[in-house]
């Protein structure tokens, strides 16, 4: 009889360990997908379980606590402004080189808040700790960058090049929002 109680309370301790390991599971989960937004579901999809994007996305989160991401002053943002409106004027004369323009005004910015500029898929990662909601507009306007570029200026029509104007506009707003948009982005 003894036997049997002890038996029954290690199943007891192993069941609720269990329980509490799925609740904080599920609860990491749950923070990395208010995070993330949608760049969690793609994380999911590209990954092919979730397991491994939340492990992906975690190491996201520890990268990015290292960097010395710093917001914009105010002058740096007014001047970064000026320069978006010069390109987006450009625009309707020579759109291919004012999306261009764009692609290397929004590279300036992300230099100039401490974004390590290496490969595109790091540059997206990184920025998508602090700017999951806008990230997906940046990999849409470089993927039309890239097309347009691959067929020598004949790859992207001029409502394509409209449409990646529109999406490096979205990431460039969010990258001269003059707060740091998490925990992880704090002044240093």
């Amino acid at each position: 009889m003894l036997a049997a109680v002890i038996v029954l309370a290690v199943l007891l301790v192993i069941a609720i360990c269990l329980l509490a390991m799925l609740a904080l599971r599920d609860r990491r989960s749950t923070a990395l997908h208010q995070q993330f937004g949608s760049e969690y579901d793609r994380a999911v999809d590209q990954r092919g379980n979730r397991r491994d994007a939340e492990r992906d996305l975690s190491e996201r989160a520890r990268r990015h606590s290292q960097l010395q991401i710093k917001p914009l002053d105010t002058m740096q943002r007014e001047a970064f402004a000026a320069s978006w409106r010069t390109v987006q004027a450009r625009f309707v004369e020579a759109p291919r080189e004012a999306v261009a323009d764009a692609d290397a005004l929004v590279r300036d910015v992300m230099t100039e808040r401490g974004y390590p500029m290496g490969d595109f898929e790091r540059q997206s990662a990184d920025l998508s700790v602090d700017h999951a909601d806008v990230v997906g507009h940046y990999r849409e306007a470089h993927d039309i960058r890239m097309r347009d570029a691959d067929q020598a200026g004949h790859g992207a029509t001029t409502e394509e090049l409209r449409a990646a104007m529109v999406h490096y506009r979205a990431l460039f707003d969010s990258l001269l929002e003059p707060a740091p948009q998490t925990a992880g982005t704090a002044q240093r």
